[in-house]
């Protein structure tokens, strides 16, 4: 068979480079170099100033003999330290992890060994914390310790060097390269999961460029915008915007906790566009006392997943001067994989009507090749009806290279040639996705993914305890929290108070349940846990406590 013409034609240098969002930096130092790229406090870092620095991080790091597919993990809040790991790690060749500081020791001690981490780097509010993790972990990891000059706690070393002083014997000069690769890793990043330990999910540089300026096109970002830190950036690597703020030329504003007063302060000084987090965060911003509260004049526009957002939320932003966008993604997807696109004429709708529109998972996101509700039987999409149940699977370059030495979870998350969320779906006759449940038993507290089997495990570690379930239950403040049923062995006596201090010594506060049900649990024939009754039953708990 003859070949085309069009098919001789070869790739090389000159018309094929590896996607990687390293070249957004590069492109913004030259482009905007005395423009602000992080104001954090006081400071005010410029893109040439931040390329720099990035330059000489990375070539500290290969300094240390780090380079390609070596692990750098950080323990660090949104600072100027964490968004310029995002840059000079791959530019070392390395894999970036963000470790999650809200986790406990020895979860972290777990992901340290798990990534096989060379060096770590640690803000000072979190040293004790990474102290007691680098304590269980099986090898030597180098620690640098990184000060802040917004944190005014104790500094507690235990590095063999602080950040700054570090950076500045690099090479600003230092000549970093792209991947050969753009398969190759670039971030790594640890998701609950529903048994046994975290999963280490791997982003690879094209998914992260390409997500990078999907988050672009599906917000509707103006050029050179200004964009506050509220969402960590240790939470799919900040949904890819540290990488996103590069391409666009913007600012990053930095905030190292979310602070409602100062939100509405930095966005009104800063004339802030743009910020991301979960519905709490509205919540919290809603309920700030009203002499507290800032109406802006300005166009700002949030993006918010986690949770749907309620009509309350959707109303009380909007009379702030914040116009609220849900996404949906996962870990796996680096983050925001799917949107809930606004159509024309939605705004005439009443506000509850908007509500319900809004709370859908919606579409694929700009640059994802496909989204689609599918019946995990057949593998066929399932009918356009509002009512045929299916699974929310994704297929395209913003999906995860694979789990971390766990191929099989690997196989089974791409069966049939799709990745499966887990998360069970109708399709309506728009073409919007909605989630009716969750197969993956997780509760969503604040944004945060928690294990309910993880939890279960930790309670049945007590020995008055026969039987035990966690489920979501609704909750106001943090969407849901974690409620447990507990069955109690004949002959024992327990209280919920002897039962969250039994956990508090296992588990991160964030995961401790916030709600302890003594009662017999409903079971199948079988002998299986009945826990669509339980969610049943803490919703009516949580009516009648709130009500």
């Amino acid at each position: 068979m003859a070949v085309s013409a069009y098919d001789e034609l070869p790739k090389n240098a000159a018309n094929f480079v590896a996607l990687s969002p390293l070249r957004y930096l590069e492109r913004a130092a030259h482009i905007y170099p005395h423009q602000a790229a992080i104001i954090h406090g006081t400071r005010q870092i410029t893109w040439r100033e931040k390329y720099v620095r990035c330059r000489q991080f990375a070539h500290q790091l290969n300094q240390l003999g780090i380079g390609k597919n070596d692990t750098v993990s950080v323990l660090l809040p949104n600072i100027p330290a964490m968004i310029e790991a995002h840059f000079a790690v791959p530019m070392a060749g390395a894999v970036l992890n963000t470790l999650n500081t809200r986790l406990d020791a020895k979860t972290l001690a777990f992901m340290l060994d798990h990534a096989e981490s060379k060096l770590l780097l640690v803000d000072s509010e979190f040293s004790t914390l990474a102290q007691e993790a680098l304590a269980l972990v099986k090898h030597q990891v180098l620690v640098i310790d990184v000060h802040d000059a917004e944190y005014d706690g104790a500094v507690k070393d235990i590095g063999f060097i602080e950040y700054e002083t570090w950076l500045a014997q690099g090479d600003a000069d230092f000549e970093w390269h792209l991947p050969n690769d753009e398969w190759d890793a670039i971030s790594l990043n640890y998701t609950s999961g529903t048994t046994g330990n975290p999963k280490g999910v791997v982003y690879h540089h094209r998914g992260a460029y390409i997500n990078a300026a999907s988050n672009i096109i599906a917000s509707g970002m103006i050029p050179r915008a200004k964009y506050l830190w509220t969402l960590p950036l240790f939470h799919c690597n900040g949904w890819c915007f540290a990488w996103t703020m590069a391409a666009n030329g913007g600012t990053n504003i930095c905030l190292r906790k979310v602070d409602t007063e100062q939100v509405f302060q930095l966005i009104a000084q800063h004339k802030v566009d743009y910020f991301c987090g979960a519905p709490i965060v509205l919540s919290m911003l809603i309920n700030t006392p009203k002499d507290k509260q800032i109406t802006f004049n300005h166009r700002v526009e949030v993006m918010v997943a986690g949770a749907a957002p309620p009509a309350a939320i959707i109303e009380g932003m909007r009379n702030i001067g914040i116009n609220v966008t849900h996404v949906y993604g996962l870990t796996e997807t680096y983050g925001p994989s799917a949107l809930c696109a606004s159509q024309a004429g939605w705004s005439e709708l009443s506000i509850q009507e908007q509500a319900q529109l809004h709370s859908r998972q919606g579409v694929p996101y700009p640059l994802q090749d496909a989204m689609k509700v599918i019946d995990p039987e057949t593998m066929e999409p399932v009918p356009h009806d509002g009512h045929t149940m299916g699974e929310i699977m994704f297929r395209g370059n913003i999906v995860m290279k694979g789990y971390l030495k766990n191929p099989h979870a690997t196989e089974e998350a791409f069966a049939g040639g799709w990745f499966h969320t887990g998360d069970l779906a109708v399709c309506q006759p728009d073409g919007y996705a909605k989630i009716m449940d969750r197969s993956k038993d997780l509760i969503i507290s604040g944004g945060e993914n928690i294990s309910s089997l993880e939890i279960e495990e930790v309670l049945y570690q007590h020995p008055a305890v026969l039987t035990a379930a966690v489920v979501a239950k609704p909750d106001p403040y943090w969407q849901e929290v974690p409620c447990a049923f507990i069955e109690v062995k004949t002959g024992h006596e327990l209280s919920a108070e002897q039962l969250i201090e039994h956990c508090k010594q296992y588990l991160a506060r964030y995961k401790l349940p916030k709600d302890i049900v003594m009662t017999e649990i409903p079971k199948t024939s079988t002998g299986k846990l009945q826990k669509f009754i339980l969610r049943e039953w803490a919703k009516q708990r949580a009516e009648q406590q709130t009500g």
